[in-house]
């Protein structure tokens, strides 16, 4: 093909940066806020900056699982605002809305009773002899703090979701700022006990993400039902929590493979983690800060999947099938393209943000060469991120799944479960083979685009 098929006109750019760069705003200010928080609580130490690590391991697989189980709705949110069906639109939300209650009930039911247990999988004595006990402790009193924002958090997610699937982008972008800045201020104030508060180390980081969580909240729900105009869907929605037996159907047959597929790729996440952390607690607290500093590099990947969701959804919900799939191609290769300019300069910074922590130079150095691992690996990620979205906006979600979480559970954590078990090879060399399994999932993705079998309207004329 030709290369300007794969190059948009001004009106397309526009339109994607009209959606993804709100969306970008928002997480690259959430993750450079972790980043700084991440930081604040190494100054702590070494075993503080682990124990809180593991806990946001553990708690990333709810934070996906409400993502996954929101987005099966949300396929039928994008398309049934593109159809400008607005009682078909309030049913999806209110779908989310009981999903949003189940998941908040199993985590704090999970948590609770094998917190501990689950904590303890990843303790383990590497060659720098650090205090494992002291690692549980501040892990269990980080993760008693942060149970009480599940609830915020999954309802802020049901509004958040919502409005972006719907056009508006710009809200969540704001309410994140606020709360990220909420968030960095009293991490400093609790974190070391600044303006006559005690110093609460990991307690005072949880309680700063709690609060922040709850502004974050009353900044969408205040919003959101102030501008009825804006946002017709809000108009009644509380007047009966009833979803039609045929839609519930339908966004379970097409959301449930996306909920498993979250849980299991997380999970998956934490197993891989789980396995690298054999190698010693050093190990974990180095993936710690290479995981924090590159998912704020991620963030574009983020948003430019979410832009794929949101405008190829939309497109397929308005039946412009063919037109979807000429923005798709085009969406596609923006997103590499970005990559390759993104990985250049995470690698440019992998010397120096490591020096940052109050850690062993052990810890750092390693820290250092994952993040050239994580630079490398980008065009990889990307690639992978855009065809798992293609698929998604045209409901094709159990191959998502196939092509995501059974993927990993498969060949990635069997290959990482053999070489930490069973060799003496270095973690570094370990990380690097099992991210470049992702070249097998690449051609897999691109063959699943291809076959255009996603290119899908869910929800008629």
């Amino acid at each position: 093909m030709r290369l300007r098929n794969y190059i948009g006109d001004r009106a397309f750019y526009r339109r994607l940066f009209a959606v993804m760069v709100p969306i970008l705003v928002q997480q690259l200010i959430t993750n450079f806020v972790s980043l700084l928080d991440n930081v604040m609580v190494g100054q702590v130490g070494t075993e503080p900056m682990s124990g809180v690590a593991i806990v946001n391991q553990l708690l990333f697989v709810y934070n996906l699982c409400i993502f996954g189980g929101l987005a099966g709705a949300g396929i039928f949110t994008a398309q049934y605002y593109g159809k400008g069906d607005w009682e078909g639109l309030r049913d999806t939300v209110r779908t989310k809305l009981w999903f949003a209650l189940l998941a908040v009930g199993v985590c704090l039911s999970v948590f609770l009773l094998f917190g501990e247990k689950l904590i303890s999988l990843f303790l383990h004595q590497g060659e720098e002899n650090l205090d494992l006990e002291a690692t549980l402790g501040y892990a269990k009193e980080y993760l008693a703090v942060m149970l009480i924002q599940t609830a915020p958090f999954a309802l802020m997610q049901v509004y958040s979701s919502t409005l972006r699937e719907t056009g508006e982008t710009l809200l969540p972008m704001r309410a994140g700022i606020a709360a990220v800045l909420v968030n960095l201020v009293f991490n400093y104030i609790l974190i070391f006990g600044k303006l006559g508060f005690p110093a609460l180390g990991v307690v005072g980081a949880a309680m700063a993400t709690v609060l922040s969580r709850f502004v974050e909240l009353s900044i969408v729900l205040t919003w959101t039902h102030r501008h009825r105009e804006k946002n017709p869907f809000v108009n009644g929605l509380y007047r009966s929590l009833r979803v039609p037996g045929k839609l519930l159907r339908q966004i379970l047959v097409l959301g449930t493979p996306l909920l498993l597929n979250e849980f299991l790729w997380s999970g998956g996440m934490t197993v891989l983690n789980q396995c690298y952390s054999l190698r010693g607690l050093e190990v974990v607290s180095a993936f710690n800060i290479s995981s924090t500093v590159g998912s704020l590099f991620f963030c574009a990947f983020i948003a430019s999947g979410n832009a794929i969701s949101i405008m190829i959804g939309q497109l397929l919900g308005a039946g412009e099938l063919e037109r979807a799939v000429d923005e798709d191609r085009k969406l596609i290769a923006f997103s590499l393209a970005l990559s390759v300019a993104i990985g250049l300069l995470m690698a440019l910074t992998a010397p120096l943000v490591p020096q940052a922590y109050n850690t062993t130079d052990t810890v750092k150095a390693l820290a250092e060469k994952l993040l050239l691992v994580y630079a490398a690996m980008m065009p990889l990620f990307s690639y992978t991120n855009s065809c798992y979205f293609t698929l998604r906006s045209g409901g094709k979600t159990i191959i998502t799944f196939v092509f995501d979480s059974l993927f990993v559970w498969v060949v990635s954590i069997p290959v990482a479960f053999a070489l930490s078990h069973w060799t003496r090879m270095n973690i570094v060399t370990m990380y690097l083979i099992v991210e470049l399994l992702n070249v097998i999932k690449c051609v897999i993705g691109f063959i699943l685009v291809r076959n255009r079998r996603w290119v899908v309207n869910l929800v008629g004329k």
